[in-house]
């Protein structure tokens, strides 16, 4: 029986009208690389640094620049960005269904985590203007483990903590490609990709969830029902 579900935070849980990917193109611009904001976006779920690396290894042809000191600085500036805008903004929302979904999974005797490749400081700044603090169990980030999505350092760290027997009892949902890689190299027993962020069901489809759902709230039907089996 399922008795974790893992979140990712933006375009899955949390609203994102693609903030996280200009506040990315900002940070890259500073150090004078444009990036067109299609080639951002499927780089969203990844650590930040890694995504970073990712893109300057794209764009620049010379690879003795790409130090971890270009890197930093670049992900210096997206930090601070992202920790301006969260703590600001009046557009930071939960996407729908998602705290009702939290409390009937909790009802459930289901635990709630949140994971993202966000840092700690700007997923905490998240989650205190949302005031989730309550609503969940766990919230991991990429900077808490050693390797960040696709690898499953996330889930097994969030496993780990939360006391559950294996990941054959967890579920993962996420709007990305490495949402999906990370659930299926940890194991998971349900890996739902979910179309409210970066990605479209099309886009999803080649990396095979176990499901694609356009709402959280079909999240209930699909791990209550291997739940009323056990």
């Amino acid at each position: 029986m399922i008795e974790l579900v893992v979140f990712d935070m933006a375009g899955t849980t949390v609203r994102d009208k693609n903030f996280v990917g200009i506040a990315f193109q900002e940070a890259m611009k500073s150090q004078g690389y444009d990036i067109d904001i299609q080639d951002i976006n499927p780089l969203m779920g990844y650590e930040k640094p890694l995504a970073i690396k990712m893109m300057l290894e794209k764009r620049e042809s010379d690879p003795t620049r790409i130090t971890e000191e270009l890197i930093g600085r670049i992900h210096t500036r997206f930090v601070d960005e992202m920790i301006r805008f969260y703590k600001t903004t009046q557009e930071l929302a939960p996407l729908p269904n998602v705290e009702e979904t939290f409390e009937i999974l909790r009802s459930e005797g289901i635990k709630i985590a949140l994971n993202t490749g966000f840092s700690r400081d700007i997923a905490d700044v998240i989650i205190n203007r949302l005031g989730w603090a309550d609503q969940i169990d766990l919230l991991v980030a990429s900077d808490e483990v050693a390797s960040g999505r696709p690898f499953p350092d996330m889930i097994n760290k969030i496993i780990a903590e939360l006391n559950i027997s294996s990941a054959g009892n967890v579920a993962k949902v996420g709007d990305t490609e490495v949402d999906i890689n990370e659930g299926i190299n940890a194991g998971c027993k349900y890996v739902i990709g979910i179309t409210t962020g970066a990605f479209t069901r099309e886009a999803l489809l080649p990396y095979n969830p176990t499901h694609i759902i356009d709402d959280i709230a079909d999240v209930v039907k699909i791990v209550s029902h291997s739940h009323s089996l056990a």
